[in-house]
């Protein structure tokens, strides 16, 4: 590898298992030469398969309820006790819709459960950003990454009340990154992914449908999860100093296609 990381720091958010894209961020990172701290709710981490990555990567597990001041706080101030300092990078990919999983439709929610999914899947990183500033916790020249999805431009009627959360977090992204830059010097970014196939996005209705429709709309087919990790330890090494509060589009060129020939064959009659 290149170690594009070495010697940086840093704390990943909501690694469940190994389709998901913290893991294999986590995992690049440690090939990199990062050392982080492994970091998800815990509901997740009886779940899930967290203690697995942690031994992988040599990295230690703290819970953490991300919507909790207190928990997030704990989790800072232990990471740097842990890491030795400050530090250089997080990832925040976290995302729940209590609508989606209970089957309420956008026209139908239930107010509480999108109140609890909109805490969870964006004002979290409000949060997550209010302890690291507030406490100094990141180094000049860090980076803090945020895991979005284009519903929150464009209508994706399944996607349900998630595409009004990942509009509010591309929004703190901005506003918090503003912020950031100007009293820190650190970057603040939110990366758009291409339709990924982790536990929380099957649980999306009719995904395997929206996959594929996808990937016949994407000039360069639609970009995996270790390809994203890649993009993603990109924006934590020195080579994207300058980018900031800004919302990536990694997609293979789907947010910029109206209409792919591929899409067009299955709607034109011979």
């Amino acid at each position: 590898m290149y170690n594009l990381l070495k010697g940086k720091k840093g704390i990943i958010f909501g690694a469940l298992d190994q389709n998901s894209i913290a893991w294999k961020v986590a995992e690049r990172a440690h090939e990199e030469g990062a050392e982080f701290v492994l970091t998800n709710a815990p509901i997740a981490l009886r779940m899930g398969q967290l203690k697995e990555l942690a031994e992988k990567t040599g990295s230690e597990i703290i819970p953490a309820d991300a919507t909790s001041m207190e928990d997030l706080t704990n989790l800072v101030e232990k990471s740097m006790e842990i890491l030795g300092g400050k530090l250089d990078f997080v990832l925040h990919s976290i995302g729940m819709s209590v609508n989606v999983r209970k089957g309420r439709a956008y026209t139908d929610p239930k107010y509480d459960f999108t109140t609890k999914g909109w805490d969870v899947s964006a004002v979290s990183f409000h949060k997550t950003m209010n302890v690291l500033y507030n406490k100094e916790a990141m180094n000049e020249w860090g980076s803090i990454v945020a895991l979005t999805y284009m519903a929150a431009q464009r209508v994706f009627p399944d996607y349900n009340d998630m595409a009004d959360n990942k509009a509010f977090l591309e929004s703190i992204a901005r506003s918090f990154g503003y912020f950031f830059g100007r009293d820190h010097n650190v970057r603040v970014n939110t990366i758009s992914q291409s339709p990924t196939p982790t536990t929380a996005g099957q649980g999306v209705k009719g995904f395997d449908g929206f996959i594929s429709y996808a990937e016949k709309m994407s000039p360069l087919g639609n970009a995996t999860a270790l390809e994203c990790a890649d993009y993603t330890i990109s924006l934590f090494s020195d080579l994207t100093k300058k980018v900031t509060m800004q919302n990536l589009f990694h997609d293979g060129g789907f947010s910029n296609v109206g209409v792919s020939d591929a899409v067009m064959e299955r709607f034109t009659e011979e």
